[in-house]
């Protein structure tokens, strides 16, 4: 009872309100929550602090960076969702904190489409300087095993390089990426290859057109510290995977190198093992192994360590029955 007289007292409070509004919407930063507020960064922060120690909001710090979101569990998140569809949509408060936000995102959409439009054609060469791609790729064929695959999925293509990896063991392969400029070099890579079975898609990676449970394998490599919300796409992607299938995720572990936000469009410097572990639990996955890769370079001060996820599509009681009854 403690709790939720805590979690609703925080919450009392007109700009806690646009605040879980808005927060209902994804994760965002405290500079970008100022800018929708119209209101300093202080008075912003002292507001979330509250919420946050209420249980309604999680906190994640990333160098001097710090991102919001919605509490996803305890009596906090249950409040935090219960209040939020109670909010009413119509105000026009409300409304233009969300034009606010949707700007924002409209702003950083822009940002990285031109950032991977300029350096499309030197991607893999720019890549090479922060990643192990030999050992990463080695790891990726390790991890999928002998086995052919009907259908992989690599969600932020980029140039198709993942698709041209598995080429050979897949029968259908299809890759997604937003920007234009990218799937441009992947289609010509892919033909150059000879993979007619694969194909570059533009699509969205929160809201894949594809049905559920088709693939064998889906692969997000080096894409998700560019994504808004990381989280959504890992449940996307979960949700294409059959039971058994398997996701392998490659990505930065925690750093500190802030000019890669600016330089390099970075959204999110680098996951803990922890983190990627959990989210890929709630989408109805299992973390089956887990890889770190440093690039050592002498006289370069690289602190970069890239890890790899290997997680597997949990089957339900009647699915593994069903499998069993087949074997």
């Amino acid at each position: 009872m403690q709790l939720l007289t805590t979690s609703l007292r925080a919450i009392a409070e007109p700009t806690r309100l646009r605040l879980l509004a808005v927060l209902g919407q994804g994760e965002l930063a405290v500079s970008e929550l100022t800018r929708i507020l119209g209101q300093s960064q202080p008075r912003v922060s002292r507001h979330l602090k509250l919420m946050w120690e209420a249980g309604l909001l999680d906190r994640i710090q990333e160098g001097s960076w710090v991102f919001f979101r919605m509490s996803e569990t305890g009596q906090g998140a249950t409040v935090a969702r219960a209040i939020k569809d109670m909010i009413p949509v119509g105000d026009a408060q409300i409304q233009r904190d969300l034009e606010r936000l949707d700007d924002i995102k409209r702003r950083r959409a822009e940002s990285a489409d031109n950032y991977f439009s300029q350096i499309a054609s030197s991607w893999d060469a720019i890549r090479s300087l922060y990643v192990p791609e030999v050992e990463i790729e080695d790891a990726l064929i390790e991890a999928v095993g002998a086995r052919q695959l009907e259908t992989l999925v690599d969600l932020g293509t980029g140039t198709g390089r993942i698709l041209q990896l598995f080429g050979g063991r897949i029968q259908r392969g299809i890759g997604i990426d937003s920007n234009q400029e990218m799937l441009t070099i992947a289609r010509s890579g892919l033909e150059q290859t000879q993979l007619s079975h694969c194909q570059a898609r533009k699509e969205d990676l929160y809201q894949l057109s594809m049905a559920n449970q088709v693939a064998d394998v889906v692969t997000i490599h080096h894409v998700l510290h560019f994504l808004d919300d990381p989280k959504a796409a890992l449940s996307e992607a979960a949700r294409i995977l059959r039971p058994g299938g398997q996701a392998l995720i490659v990505d930065f572990a925690p750093h500190d190198l802030e000019f890669l936000r600016e330089g390099s469009n970075h959204r999110r410097l680098g996951f803990s093992d922890k983190l990627i572990t959990a989210w890929g639990r709630a989408a109805g996955m299992k973390r089956d192994d887990f890889r770190s890769f440093s690039l050592n370079r002498q006289n370069e001060g690289n602190r970069l360590t890239v890890n790899l996820w290997v997680m597997s599509k949990i089957r339900t009681a009647k699915q593994k029955s069903t499998l069993r009854a087949v074997q």
